[in-house]
């Protein structure tokens, strides 16, 4: 397959999932603003939204103090912010229209019309009107994007580059979730000492943590228990069947690199295939023991350099 082809259904792919993984953090933020608690902690909440995604400099930028309304336009319909949710949509259509050739029909007109939908409902003011539906809808087409391209596409080529793009974004945003739940403002004393009992008042928050990455079914299932900060790491870090841990994320982009490497000792894949058998054989207790924080910045540049790897050997060259 040409490089340009793959760079454009890689980013095809990540930008659909980056979408997503916007729309429910906003919904979290949504859902724990109507809480009981100060003004500063609700502050704190918005403002970790942002630095998530490494925004809280640009958005401080252009705007004096964090606001919900500041901070939902600006990572919404932004489109000066490329991780904004109207500008990874477009971009997502706009990939996917640069290869048609090798999409299915079902394919391009689901991501074409997601952004003839969102342009509506931007103009409609959806987003001020009903955000709650407006962030449903956006996980509602990104699950059909995905669902679409499961069950219409031939298992080759352009399909593994998809999947590679979406479970690196994936795996990228979860760890972003879990290092600033812990550690952010709003969290920070968790990193600290996390079997104080004092920490089980805080079932709020960490319900909130795993709704956004629909796990809370999944852990009472699991643990049958209270939710607790570290069982609620170990599961998003290290428990392979949870379709947004790192783990089951690492296993996805390893079983697709394998499909397109020609290689199998290529450094891409020897990069992966450590980071999969890290998180394979790992204990969370001793990933608290060395520290959360420091394992999380490692693991996120692990992944990056990853992903430039994986770019470098087959897809379009990165600009520096």
């Amino acid at each position: 397959m040409l490089s340009r082809t793959a760079d454009h259904l890689f980013w095809m792919a990540r930008y659909i999932e980056r979408a997503e993984n916007t729309a429910r953090m906003l919904t979290v933020s949504l859902e724990t603003a109507l809480l009981p608690q100060s003004a500063d902690a609700a502050e704190d909440s918005w403002r970790s939204m942002l630095s998530i995604s490494e925004l809280l400099p640009a958005y401080r930028a252009r705007h004096d103090e964090v606001t919900p309304e500041g901070v939902m336009a600006f990572m919404v319909s932004d489109f000066d912010n490329p991780s904004s949710i109207a500008a990874c949509l477009q971009a997502a259509r706009e990939n996917a229209r640069a290869v048609r050739g090798v999409l299915t029909t079902e394919v391009w007109e689901t991501h074409n019309k997601t952004w003839l939908d969102l342009q509506r409902m931007l103009k409609a003011n959806m987003l001020e009107r009903n955000p709650a539906t407006f962030f449903e809808w956006v996980r509602f087409r990104s699950h059909l994007s995905r669902g679409v391209n499961l069950g219409t596409m031939l298992r080759d080529e352009a399909f593994y580059f998809q999947r590679m793009g979406t479970f690196l974004e994936r795996a990228d945003n979860t760890a972003r979730l879990v290092d600033v739940k812990f550690h952010g403002p709003q969290g920070e004393y968790f990193g600290a000492s996390l079997d104080q009992p004092e920490q089980e008042k805080d079932f709020y928050h960490w319900s909130a943590v795993l709704s956004s990455v629909s796990g809370l079914e999944v852990y009472r299932r699991i643990y049958r228990d209270v939710v607790k900060p570290e069982r609620v790491a170990e599961m998003l870090i290290l428990h392979p069947d949870l379709p947004r841990s790192l783990a089951n994320c690492m296993n996805e982009v390893v079983t697709n690199l394998s499909q397109v490497a020609s290689d199998p000792r290529s450094e891409s894949v020897r990069l992966a295939g450590r980071l999969r058998a890290d998180l394979q054989y790992g204990r969370i207790a001793d990933i608290l023991a060395t520290g959360l924080h420091a394992w999380l910045t490692q693991f996120l540049d692990r992944v990056n350099a990853l992903g430039g790897r994986i770019s470098k050997e087959f897809l379009l060259p990165q600009q520096d």
